[in-house]
């Protein structure tokens, strides 16, 4: 059985570490990751492949896409310029699969107090998220765009989703369990394609997360 080639964009990233491990336990995943200093990704597995660049420098990206099954980008910056750059590396490459990071409240989606405290803390970032967003759900590809609550350290793989058009209440979420959500996504990627998926901590609900 042929592996999956699974590229990781922003492999430094928090959430990306802690999908690295849980995706180096599976045999039919090859690993390539990708950061602009390779230095700083803490977790390397010996199997995976490393590359460094600069996901809007064409020659990098392209020579990272071409080849793979899965791009997870897992990014922060310019969000629609990389966003864009990605579509245009894998569909010249016919690469369709795509599971990309955003953020909750993107599309006004978060009702009540939470809501107002979201666009509070993070309305401004939220216009280039929501524009990346946009790029990608106009593109060809097979996407999963994944709006994590706000994100702690702990210790913790429990998760629930909700859709495009659902209401988004819950105020946290472990970077571990949307690591899981993501590894679950990779290993079965007939799941939530072409879906903006909200992912949240189930039961942990209020005005804002506990840690604020």
């Amino acid at each position: 059985m042929a592996k999956t080639k699974v590229l990781i964009l922003g492999a430094g990233g928090a959430i990306a570490q802690q999908a690295i491990p849980l995706l180096e336990k599976d045999d039919h995943v090859a690993l390539t990751l990708f950061a602009r200093n390779k230095k700083k990704i803490p977790h390397v597995p010996a199997s995976a492949t490393v590359i460094e660049g600069d996901v809007l420098k064409h020659q990098d990206l392209d020579k990272a896409v071409k080849g793979q099954n899965i791009v997870y980008a897992n990014l922060a910056g310019p969000m629609e310029k990389l966003a864009k750059a990605i579509i245009q590396a894998m569909e010249a490459h016919g690469v369709k699969r795509l599971i990309f990071i955003t953020s909750l409240g993107i599309y006004h989606e978060i009702p009540g107090k939470f809501g107002a405290w979201n666009e509070k803390m993070i309305g401004e970032d939220l216009v280039r998220y929501r524009q990346a967003a946009d790029a990608i759900e106009a593109s060809s590809l097979d996407y999963t765009l994944v709006r994590p609550s706000w994100l702690t350290d702990k210790n913790e793989t429990d998760y629930e989703t909700t859709r495009k058009g659902e209401p988004f209440t819950g105020t946290e979420v472990a970077r571990k369990a949307v690591a899981a959500y993501i590894t679950d996504i990779i290993k079965h990627p007939e799941k939530d394609v072409r879906a903006s998926v909200g992912v949240n901590k189930p039961g942990v609900y209020g005005d804002k997360p506990s840690f604020y």
